[in-house]
């Protein structure tokens, strides 16, 4: 021991390092940096904007549903409206895009925490991050009263707590169940996606009670929230609108001579009526289904048997029109489809006039007494005019993420695997059961992300370990 002139023992004292060196030791530096501009980017998206994006008509069911809680009878599942229920004290739709914009941040923060964890160095896990900090259309989306940013943060939770360690706890198996419930609550998309968890559980032989925990946990909350539909509207189901998608979606290429449905469907047939996508003929007023009595969701039943006979009857039909249509994901030039929808690219400068509607004025009243159009608040809204990023990031670019995770899935260590099924899955998905829209792409780009980085890393060409800069070594917080 030590001791001073006086006799007494002498303390040595560490200094410890400034913030900015211990970030620069830990290689979290250029993440914190980039985190930081991309919240002072949503800062200025809420000052550019003079209140939160309101589209008709589904802003406006959400926010409904919100005020008189019961499973809506349409296309939406309750699971956001639960969400905006929770702000709805504070009677702000501004609060309900601020608390979107937060979404944001915390799911490339996730993304970047099981990149580091699974060894890849700041900058590179810091790149998987970019399209969810930077993109304007995931912007846009979280500044906008709709369910994608739920169900994209909703997803990116789950995957975060199952790939924390190679082998996931009984009680991380229970919150992904948790957490893909709650998604596919938001959306309905996102309800097989626990199949495709419990089927990689399965591979990977995680153990049965994991497998048990997380589809009781992923199957009870969907159990629950069907029997409350049908104790509305006489059906156990998530939502009335699955069979009116999917025979929007045969219209693109049904033949009833091929088909040969029996008088009660013959009625849904293509009627001579022509639009530019499948989704538009959910709203055509001449297309076959519309012009039933009762409205086009009192005929689900009806719409989905006959789309499934057209999809037995003309199998190769479908796939080409599904192909067709997700090849679109990966044009140069973003493409406008339907027409009446413009890919989000970059911010708008303006002002949009909301409809007159009984149902605006109603939630006016019952949610957010402020509820108007959304206009763009100068000089932050020209700042945000200027603002643009390459649309090639939802083509080729997304093309190339996809190639990446899938070529990282081959092999023994198939980190890359679950979040790459993933991500095709939410790709394909809502092209399957409906249409093309960019908006539908969002959700699967941090997922494609997430697994092109887990694919890097996991090669074993040591060109590319050497570029990422992954040790060769095993890290044992993955083992367990």
């Amino acid at each position: 021991m030590l001791v001073s002139a006086t006799g007494v023992p002498a303390v040595h004292t560490v200094e410890r390092p400034s913030l900015p060196r211990r970030l620069l030791v830990t290689g979290h530096g250029i993440f914190v940096i980039v985190i930081v501009l991309a919240a002072a980017l949503r800062c200025l998206v809420m000052l550019g904007y003079d209140t939160a994006q309101l589209y008709w008509y589904d802003s406006f069911t959400y926010l409904d549903t919100a005020v008189h809680l019961q499973p809506s009878g349409a296309f939406h599942p309750a699971g956001y409206s639960f969400f905006l229920r929770l702000l709805l004290p504070f009677h702000s739709v501004e609060l309900v895009a601020g608390v979107q914009h937060v979404m944001g941040l915390g799911m490339s923060l996730m993304i970047y925490w099981v990149l580091r964890r699974r060894s890849l160095p700041g900058w590179g896990a810091t790149l998987a991050t970019l399209p969810v900090l930077f993109n304007p259309a995931f912007l846009r989306l979280e500044h906008a009263v709709l369910s994608d940013t739920q169900v994209t943060f909703l997803i990116v939770a789950a995957l975060t707590v199952l790939l924390w360690r190679a082998r996931p706890s009984v009680r991380a198996c229970a919150a992904v169940g948790l957490l893909l419930a709650l998604a596919g609550l938001t959306r309905t998309v996102a309800v097989p996606l626990l199949g495709l968890v419990l089927v990689q559980l399965l591979i990977q032989r995680a153990g049965r009670r994991q497998v048990i925990a997380l589809a009781l946990a992923g199957l009870l909350p969907l159990a629950a929230y069907a029997g409350w539909y049908h104790a509305h509207h006489g059906r156990f189901a998530l939502s009335g609108s699955d069979g009116v998608a999917l025979w929007a979606r045969t219209m693109t290429f049904a033949d009833c001579s091929v088909i040969k449905p029996p008088a009660e469907e013959a009625k849904l047939c293509p009627n001579g009526t022509v639009v530019d996508a499948a989704s538009e003929y959910v709203w055509a007023a001449g297309a076959s289904l519309n012009r039933l009595p009762g409205g086009r969701f009192a005929h689900n039943d009806l719409a989905r048997s006959f789309a499934l006979r057209a999809i037995a009857a003309q199998p190769l039909d479908y796939l080409g029109a599904v192909v067709h249509d997700t090849s679109l994901a990966f044009a140069w030039t973003p493409v406008r489809h339907p027409l009446r929808v413009s890919p989000a690219l970059t911010f708008p400068h303006g002002s949009w006039r909301l409809p007159a509607f009984p149902l605006i004025d109603k939630v006016r009243g019952e949610y957010d007494g402020g509820i108007r159009g959304m206009s763009s608040v100068d000089p932050y809204g020209n700042l945000l005019a200027a603002y643009v990023l390459p649309g090639v990031l939802h083509g080729p670019l997304f093309g190339v993420i996809l190639l990446v995770g899938g070529l990282g899935s081959i092999g023994r260590r198939r980190a890359a695997l679950l979040p790459w099924a993933t991500a095709v899955f939410l790709l394909v998905a809502p092209v399957a059961a409906l249409d093309f829209d960019h908006r539908y792409v969002l959700p699967a780009i941090p997922v494609a992300c997430l697994a092109a980085a887990l694919g890097l890393g996991g090669f074993h060409i040591p060109a590319a370990r050497l570029l990422l800069g992954v040790p060769r070594k095993n890290r044992s917080h993955l083992r367990t």
